[in-house]
């Protein structure tokens, strides 16, 4: 005769391989999802790609932003707003971002990011770079927002920003030079927060600046990660491990099965 004990933990075992194969499963149909997504992000980037130049002007829209698209604006850099975004890694090396305002005409502005500098170590002075006072013209791609950092913290604007509360930014040196050292450092930078603290009116977009490096900036902007592959394989991986649990879960209970009508015979 069947021991009771028996009984349940057959039907434990059954709870927990069912479990098993639905997480399993599950997972599974999330790595799809992750691909499809990946997928989507690099049409996206196609399309922007593949899009003619935009000139930005003062009157720019949200929906005229198209991430990856190629654009150019003319100003004049408001150098006394320059931030330093930090813990950004380049080849494996310590960095910062420099950001900068570009102001158009009408005193509408766009937040450039001008490029990449290492961090620096020890004696080592943080380098000085140069912004020209007359306009100009600044090449790059847009960009929804400054690319954010992984923060354990939830990002508001005001006090979380990371911007000092009362900021009249700093005044640029001889010929425009700034010395970064001097500049405000934050771990992500939100146009939203910006704008409250420099008073600056700011296009919903940013600016990824991609002319040749210069004055001591890099310039490689980080790509999303496009291997829908990998998902796809991740996925498969998981559906395998759904259906070891659906084979197992199967022949628990056949076995079950079995015993109970021997039982009963």
């Amino acid at each position: 005769m069947q021991h009771p004990a028996s009984n349940k933990l057959t039907v434990l075992a059954l709870l927990l391989l069912g479990i098993v194969v639905l997480v399993c499963a599950s997972l599974g149909r999330w790595q799809l999802s992750r691909a499809d997504e990946r997928r989507a992000i690099s049409a996206e980037i196609e399309r922007g790609r593949l899009a003619a130049p935009l000139l930005m002007r003062p009157d720019m829209t949200i929906e005229s932003v198209q991430p990856w698209r190629a654009a150019s604006a003319s100003g004049h850099w408001a150098a006394q707003f320059s931030v330093m975004v930090d813990n950004r890694n380049l080849d494996g090396r310590p960095g910062l971002w420099l950001a900068t305002p570009l102001i158009l005409e009408d005193g509408v502005a766009v937040l450039v990011l001008r490029g990449w500098i290492p961090r620096p170590i020890g004696t080592e002075q943080a380098p000085k770079i140069a912004t020209q006072l007359s306009m100009h013209t600044v090449e790059g791609e847009m960009s929804l927002r400054v690319p954010r950092l992984f923060e354990l913290w939830t990002s508001k604007k005001g006090e979380d920003s990371g911007l000092p509360s009362t900021w009249k930014g700093i005044a640029a040196g001889e010929s425009g030079w700034v010395d970064t050292s001097s500049l405000v450092r934050v771990q992500n930078l939100d146009l939203g927060s910006l704008a409250e603290r420099t008073g600056l009116k700011f296009l919903p977009v940013v600016l990824l600046q991609n002319s040749p490096a210069q004055e001591g900036l890099s310039r490689n902007w980080p790509k999303p990660s496009l291997d829908a592959d990998k998902n796809v394989g991740y996925a498969t991986q998981w559906f395998g491990f759904a259906a070891i649990a659906a084979i197992a879960f199967c022949a628990v209970l056949w076995r079950f099965v079995r015993r109970r009508r021997r039982q009963i015979e």
